[in-house]
């Protein structure tokens, strides 16, 4: 599949180096390493796909013309819209043309997080009573040094929307708002520490901010038959997955452990589970409207 990148940045490069021969043209307005300015200047004829990795205001009309000259489509996260028809206007373009728009949410292949939702999914758990989640990294100096990046509601968006995706994927569709708890702009005009929660059936409880100046993720989950919990991330590692089997009434737990030292596998790993869903015109533009109708109820609640 002959793929083109669009905005040769820092995902941009990872782009292009998982998708290797893959690539026939790189572009961006600004880069003097990319062979096109504008990707209307590289031939229909020489692509099938395109990797989106632009700032977000303009993703949109990016992704539109794209999808209607048939293209497929991968777009970095987040795909954020003060009106969720541009999303629904996105699918509707898609289908229409039997092409897939995918956005990108890569933690999704992180071998620890694909086993927890594994692990939920056997019910060796029992019923979950709560979660909770801490992503954080050391990147506030670089975002309030950005030309684009410290607008808007900050990490919110930006981490944020990972640790929404990731409850997607591990709990399902779940049902009411998520409240915000704290929202801090320490070092940036934008927030750059933030605390939300959820309460239906399970209680989750996420935490992101760019100021953990070791990058750090953790994920543990309780329920009424043991507990599983991540400690880091591959491109971190190790990364370390254990899960406890409760001792009844009270007691240490048995417990299974498992550590993993390798290179972020998540990239080429997403980059195949892209190429094989072009083959099927499918999007995941439902995750889009999902996540977006989240961030903008926890955006209008600070």
């Amino acid at each position: 599949m002959k793929s083109i990148v669009i905005g040769l940045g820092i995902q941009g490069h990872k782009r292009a180096k998982f998708a290797g021969s893959d690539i026939v043209a790189t572009v961006d307005p600004v880069n003097p390493n990319a062979q096109y300015k504008d990707f209307r200047e590289v031939p229909l004829d020489q692509y099938d796909s395109a990797y989106v990795c632009t700032p977000d205001e303009v993703k949109f009309e990016l992704l539109k013309e794209l999808l209607s000259k048939k293209k497929h489509v991968l777009v970095e996260k987040p795909l954020l819209t003060t009106d969720n028809r541009q999303i629904l206007e996105l699918d509707e373009i898609a289908r229409a043309n039997q092409v897939t728009c995918y956005t990108a949410y890569n933690h999704r292949f992180e071998p620890h997080i694909v086993r927890m939702k594994e692990t939920l999914d056997s019910g060796v758990l029992g019923k979950v009573y709560f979660a909770r989640v801490f992503y954080g990294n050391g990147t506030a100096r670089d975002v309030r040094n950005s030309a684009w990046r410290d607008q808007g509601t900050g990490v919110l968006p930006d981490i944020g929307s990972h640790l929404l995706d990731m409850a997607l994927f591990l709990f399902n569709d779940l049902p009411g708002e998520f409240r915000p708890w704290s929202f801090d702009c320490f070092e940036n005009r934008s927030y750059d520490h933030v605390l939300f929660g959820y309460k239906g059936e399970q209680v989750l409880e996420f935490e992101a901010t760019l100021l953990s100046w070791r990058n750090t993720f953790g994920l543990d989950v309780y329920g009424e038959k043991g507990s599983a919990h991540i400690d880091c991330l591959c491109k971190w590692g190790p990364s370390t997955f254990v899960v406890r089997n409760r001792i009844l009434p009270s007691g240490r737990p048995t417990e299974s452990r498992e550590v993993l030292e390798c290179a972020d596998p998540t990239w080429e790993a997403e980059y195949r589970y892209f190429k094989k869903l072009c083959q099927t015109g499918e999007t995941n533009l439902k995750n889009d409207l999902w996540i977006n109708t989240r961030l903008a109820g926890l955006g209008d609640r600070k």
